[in-house]
């Protein structure tokens, strides 16, 4: 794959994708958009991938937003045409049925935080700041950010980091919930790879409908989320893996999973 503004590496069952523009600190521009889109599209189908780390290249930035000089440019249609592209991309990120997980190395700020909210599990720096600062340029967020952070962190504090533009530390991020845990920046890698190693260590098809029932049931009302539950529940039973973990556990040993 000819990529220019993202790395794409696989280590299966790990695959690292590292948005690398670090002289505009990894601002997303329309090429870094079509890349992302690519690259989660083959992550999608590859069955050797059970986990993805996503972050930024350099010390300074997971990714500082959009690209100004590009937004400045847009008309009314041609900017409601490019966030419903953001959202696409960002929703394809979020249910491409394998857990993506955010190593938040530095800014993660407008699109850079909403890239990250679309992720599975957020990991920050300790140096790492976050926010939506979109109102300091007058709009507002595009990529999901006025309806993912609401619901990941509710609903004041996130119209108070919608409306302020301000950042926040790490930490307070961790304090509301915004991210998972809060590392060293030079265990940041190290942490997320610790994480995905355990991940893919579980059963695909249970982590793919895992997530699938979170993400698809979380807004459902709770008898029809807990019907959904059920039904993948039910679909799990009738997996390979299904058998070879039941009886793998019965017998005291490791498993080892088809992913069918």
């Amino acid at each position: 794959m000819n990529l220019e503004n993202l790395h794409y590496e696989l280590r299966p069952p790990i695959a690292v994708v590292t948005l690398d523009r670090p002289k505009v600190l990894n601002a997303l521009n329309h090429l870094s958009m079509t890349e992302l889109e690519q690259v989660f599209l083959d992550i999608r189908q590859n069955a050797a991938i059970r986990v993805v780390l996503l972050t930024g290249a350099g010390e300074k930035a997971f990714v500082a937003g959009a690209d100004i000089r590009e937004l400045a440019t847009l008309s009314a249609l041609e900017g409601e045409q490019a966030a419903l592209r953001g959202q696409h991309i960002f929703s394809l990120i979020e249910n491409c049925g394998k857990p993506v997980i955010a190593c938040i190395n530095g800014f993660a700020l407008g699109g850079g935080c909403e890239l990250a909210l679309a992720c599975t599990l957020r990991i920050a720096s300790s140096s790492a700041r976050l926010g939506q600062p979109e109102v300091k340029i007058g709009i507002i967020p595009g990529y999901g950010g006025t309806q993912r952070l609401p619901r990941l962190i509710g609903k004041g504090a996130a119209l108070k980091m919608i409306l302020t533009g301000e950042m926040i530390s790490a930490a307070e991020a961790l304090r509301l919930g915004l991210v998972d845990e809060v590392v060293e920046p030079d265990q940041l890698l190290a942490r997320g790879q610790q994480i995905a190693l355990t991940i893919a260590g579980m059963a695909p098809l249970a982590i793919r409908d895992s997530i699938r029932a979170v993400n698809s049931g979380y807004d459902l009302p709770l008898a029809s989320g807990l019907e959904l539950e059920a039904a993948l529940f039910g679909l799990a039973c009738s997996t390979g893996d299904k058998a070879e973990g039941t009886q793998a556990f019965l017998e005291k040993r490791a498993a080892s999973w088809s992913g069918k």
